[in-house]
């Protein structure tokens, strides 16, 4: 397989036979020919990776488009971001002729409030299998936001064009995330419980035989789920309205309460064993969750 990597818009447009950006440092490709179907379907497998962001439409016939080790689902109007950094491959891929396209530096839009919250918008960052799928509805709203960036981005270029086309994308943005969220509630609905696995693998974690044990990690729960950090963050404050670090501290905070009424060991003990680095740390998160310090707790129950 081969593997490329790209430092500029120009240098990636090239190597798949697009059009020169008409800016440096923003690009949007909207086309009917088969011109950008080809910058999936000239490769028989290959990686990109680059250093700027891009947001995409594409309509995948057939073969796979891989985000690390993990899928996508393949189905029609899919919304696919990317990062900076990131890997994205393919394996025989085919698309309709049709596609949108957006590729945004990130000096493009440094000096500018999207760029902190294009790094909150954690999309950018989940698995591939977890692109953003549109219904008939979302998907037009979502073309006509891209014409309209693509038809300031083809304007001759003045002192308003890059406020109007970050406008443009900020909605954009703003539509992409309120899509995610209603996928992360349908998925309540439609799979089995994320929480349920997510409970499971956190007793399995706990469940250790020696005396002093380490905090499971979020990091160390989502690898054994398969899916991202973040992923599971947001999919349970979704389900729950919890993340992750929240019911790993209830969690611990339980297991808390019982070793504290069944044995008469130090609070500070207890922390360690729990896998508290700082037993001043414990008490504090036990008395914002509880209401009682926890010696206040083992006095108060017994």
């Amino acid at each position: 397989m081969e593997k490329y990597h790209f430092s500029s818009i120009a240098e990636h447009n090239r190597a798949f036979g697009l059009p020169e950006p008409l800016n440096p440092l923003f690009c949007v490709l909207y086309t009917k020919s088969k011109e950008l179907s080809g910058m999936l379907s000239c490769k028989e497998d290959f990686t990109v990776s680059s250093d700027f962001y891009t947001i995409s439409i594409k309509k995948i016939i057939s073969g796979e488009v891989v985000y690390g080790r993990t899928k996508y689902d393949c189905q029609n109007g899919t919304m696919i971001f990317t990062a900076p950094g990131q890997e994205i491959g393919t394996k025989g891929v085919k698309v309709e002729s049709e596609g949108r396209l957006i590729i945004i530096h990130p000096d493009y839009i440094r000096s500018h409030p999207i760029y902190e919250h294009i790094k909150k918008y954690h999309f950018f960052d989940y698995a591939i299998h977890e692109a953003l799928h549109l219904s008939p509805k979302e998907e037009k709203q979502v073309k006509d936001l891209f014409d309209s960036i693509d038809t300031e981005y083809q304007n001759n270029q003045d002192a308003f064009t890059k406020e109007l086309i970050l406008d443009l994308l900020t909605t954009l943005l703003r539509y992409s995330n309120r899509f995610y969220h209603r996928q992360f509630l349908m998925r309540k609905e439609s799979q089995n419980s994320l929480y349920q696995k997510f409970k499971g693998e956190l007793n399995a974690q706990l469940l250790v035989n020696d005396e002093y044990q380490s905090i499971p990690t979020i990091d160390d729960i989502s690898s054994k789920l398969h899916i991202t950090s973040r992923y599971l963050s947001d999919a349970l404050k979704a389900e729950t309205g919890k993340t992750a670090k929240e019911w790993i501290h209830l969690e611990l905070l339980e297991l808390a309460k019982e070793m504290l009424l069944s044995s008469d060991a130090s609070v500070s003990k207890i922390a360690y064993q729990l896998g508290f680095e700082y037993p001043n740390y414990f008490a504090r998160l036990f008395k914002k969750k509880v209401g009682l310090t926890p010696s206040q707790y083992r006095q108060n129950i017994n």
